[in-house]
């Protein structure tokens, strides 16, 4: 088996809170300077960004999951990871239907924009991506894991927007993939906390919004090849693949 080192938690243009900075040439360049085997695009909301960047990355030699990171009715962030195009436009679909509609004001929020290979803007997202959906984290979990999709709440650590701050504990119908962790977080403490399932999976992703922060915090999936399939395989620890968290 070979070590790949993942990114798994990365915003672009489309974000409203990420930096315009971020456009796909800027985000492969970053992964590739960070030493970066894998990464994955999540947008808040929305998937619309994906595509370009997974082309690019495969032209550069990095694999490009394509997800998003939901906002559930209780505000809680949950990374949703998917290994098709063709699986992705149909959770794109469960996102538009789900969006709460509120209007997006690019001079307070920031703008949301998809970009092509040229860094050219070719779509403006007029509803507000930060947003919550009109459906609660269970629910959702469920419909990403009937897309045969990858579902994990995201840096669970933080006082804001993570499943513990907003819930206060891991509902136990709730079944997650992984649990997401800043850079900074306590691997043994959250290993050991009770409010989190036992035998817990935990993912170190930098969440970044400028090209600097990629690769800054990262996983190391301990596994045959970088695709999704072996990176599902990995979570559950199959025949010995394995993560490795620094720090």
């Amino acid at each position: 088996m070979k070590q790949f080192k993942a990114d798994l938690h990365i915003h672009t243009t489309l974000s409203p809170c990420g930096s315009l900075d971020m456009s796909p040439k800027n985000i492969i360049a970053a992964a590739l300077k960070a030493g970066l085997d894998m990464i994955a695009i999540t947008d808040h909301n929305s998937t619309k960004q994906v595509q370009v960047i997974k082309e690019l990355g495969q032209s550069k030699g990095i694999e490009v999951i394509g997800g998003a990171e939901i906002n559930s009715s209780e505000e809680v962030h949950c990374l949703t990871l998917f290994e098709t195009g063709e699986v992705l436009q149909e959770f794109q679909e469960y996102l538009d239907r789900h969006l709460v509609p509120v209007k997006n004001d690019p001079a307070y929020f920031g703008y949301q924009v998809v970009v092509n290979a040229n860094d050219e803007i070719i779509e403006e997202e007029d509803r507000l991506l930060i947003s919550t959906l009109d459906v609660g984290v269970v629910e959702i979990e469920q419909a990403v894991h009937k897309m045969g999709g990858l579902f994990i709440p995201a840096h669970i650590d933080r006082p804001f927007n993570g499943i513990i701050s907003q819930l206060g504990f891991v509902p136990y119908e709730l079944k997650a993939d992984a649990y997401g962790l800043t850079r900074h977080a306590d691997l043994v403490k959250w290993q050991n906390d009770k409010r989190v399932p036992e035998n817990a999976v935990f993912l170190r992703n930098s969440d970044a919004h400028r090209p600097r922060a990629i690769g800054r915090a990262f996983s190391i999936f301990e596994m045959n090849d970088a695709t999704f399939s072996e990176m599902r395989k990995t979570l559950i620890g199959e025949n010995g693949r394995k993560i490795i968290l620094p720090g």
